[in-house]
């Protein structure tokens, strides 16, 4: 069913933020492999967090929601994970998959994996080939792409790995891997990416070693054999879906928006360090912690935008923000430029094809590069009109329908199912905030 995003006069107020995606899976995760009983708030009840809770409930923790974003979690302790009775489905997630992969390996049990037409199109094999290494195996042979089915072992061996690209989703699994595997296992990367699994590892009584290596290189450090204690703990905002609010008050022809609680971790804020280069007003207030983080409210208003040259140093920490990224260049004034994001061509979609195609349905120039894009600023509102083919992508779905509360003309997505996954309170925020969003 299409849904059309209609131009409004104002973008405003305040709303709370969603729970941090990352964070909800590993908190699942976590507490489900620790000794005693943990207490989790403010997790996202997206569709792709309820899977890890499912996952992890068949593979033997006990795992109870009490009240909305609260769960109860029993962790398995030193039983350890069981094989479960049926498929483990994870549905679109490709974080909740791939750190699966990495928690189950360290176990002696065998799980078959799936997920739906988009998450069985992307690579797996830069996280299988490290878990191969330690000891792991899956099946059918050769194959890199849900389905299939892992064999752990309980005498997983430590591993040294420096992963190809700069990728959180592979130094997390293999960490995982790491707690249950015989020796230390170090993860050396290009240069630094989100750390939410170091973090919350040491919150729940985990030892984690971070130092500088050569150049930009980062390494990360994990003693096999450590337990895990339960915890009580609050998931931070998520800056990711925050990202598209705070997007809304700026591009709005009369906008002003605080988004709170969101956590502010310096490898998660390349979009509002890149959006400031623009041009972009933004403030913030701090106003504690939680689950590790340092939380913030962020404040958002009506900004003139000039575009620039997106340093490739920022891209780890906004890789998920370069959708809607590229509708805020819609409206600037000059050239946006997007280098060294190749890792967006194997997200949800090719998104980097699928940004070009947003924005051209919508009389916007852009030009295609295999690593990136550029965005060529209409100096104001673009001329909109376009129906976006969303691809399955929750984040292509809302930065479209962000595109069209200040284009000329509606803005209008395919489906709109799809956003649920990573942020289902997302329309009755965006109408909270003055946007006219309609299903057609």
């Amino acid at each position: 069913m299409a849904w059309t995003s209609f131009p409004v006069d104002r973008f405003q107020g305040a709303v709370r933020a969603p729970g941090d995606k990352s964070c909800s899976h590993r908190s699942l995760m976590f507490a489900g492999v620790a000794e005693g009983v943990s207490e989790v708030s403010g997790l996202l009840e997206g569709e792709d967090v309820l899977n890890t809770a499912r996952a992890m409930q068949a593979l033997g923790a006990e795992i109870e929601r009490t009240g909305p974003g609260r769960w109860r979690i029993e962790g398995t302790g030193k039983s350890g994970l069981r094989s479960p009775e049926g498929p483990l489905d994870f549905g679109n997630s490709g974080t909740g998959s791939r750190l699966m992969m990495g928690l189950m390996a360290g176990y002696g049990l065998t799980a078959e994996m799936i997920g739906d037409e988009s998450l069985s199109a992307r690579p797996m094999a830069r996280v299988m080939d490290p878990l191969k290494e330690m000891g792991a195996k899956f099946s059918p042979d050769g194959r890199d792409r849900l389905p299939l089915t892992l064999t752990g072992r309980s005498d997983l061996q430590a591993l040294s790995y420096a992963p190809r690209q700069a990728s959180a989703q592979v130094k997390s699994a293999i960490l995982l891997a790491g707690l249950n595997a015989q020796g230390t296992t170090e993860v050396t990367e290009l240069r630094a990416t989100r750390d939410h699994t170091e973090r919350m590892l040491r919150s729940f009584g985990a030892e984690v070693t971070v130092r500088a290596g050569s150049g930009t290189q980062n390494i990360v450090s994990l003693k096999g054999g450590q337990p895990l204690h339960a915890v009580e703990t609050v998931i931070p905002g998520d800056p990711s879906s925050a990202a598209f609010l705070i997007a809304g008050a700026v591009i709005s022809p009369s906008g002003g928006v605080v988004v709170e609680n969101i956590m502010s971790n310096e490898t998660r804020d390349g979009f509002f360090q890149a959006i400031a280069r623009m041009g972009a007003g933004l403030g913030a207030e701090e106003i504690g912690d939680g689950a590790g983080e340092r939380l913030i409210d962020l404040q958002a208003a009506t900004s003139p935008l000039k575009g620039c040259e997106v340093p490739e140093t920022l891209v780890a920490s906004m890789i998920d923000e370069f959708p809607i990224l590229a509708v805020v260049a819609a409206f600037a004034k000059g050239e946006t430029r997007v280098t060294g994001a190749d890792e967006l061509r194997v997200k949800e979609s090719d998104r980097i094809s699928a940004i070009v195609a947003m924005l051209r349905v919508n009389g916007v120039e852009v030009e295609e590069h295999e690593d990136g894009f550029t965005v060529m600023g209409c100096d104001g509102p673009p001329p909109g009109g376009g129906l976006v083919e969303t691809r399955h992508d929750h984040r292509i779905a809302m930065s479209a329908l962000v595109m069209g509360t200040a284009s000329q003309k509606p803005v209008s997505i395919d489906n709109a199912a799809m956003i649920a996954t990573s942020y289902p309170d997302f329309m009755d925020h965006m109408r909270e905030l003055g946007a006219d969003i309609r299903e057609s």
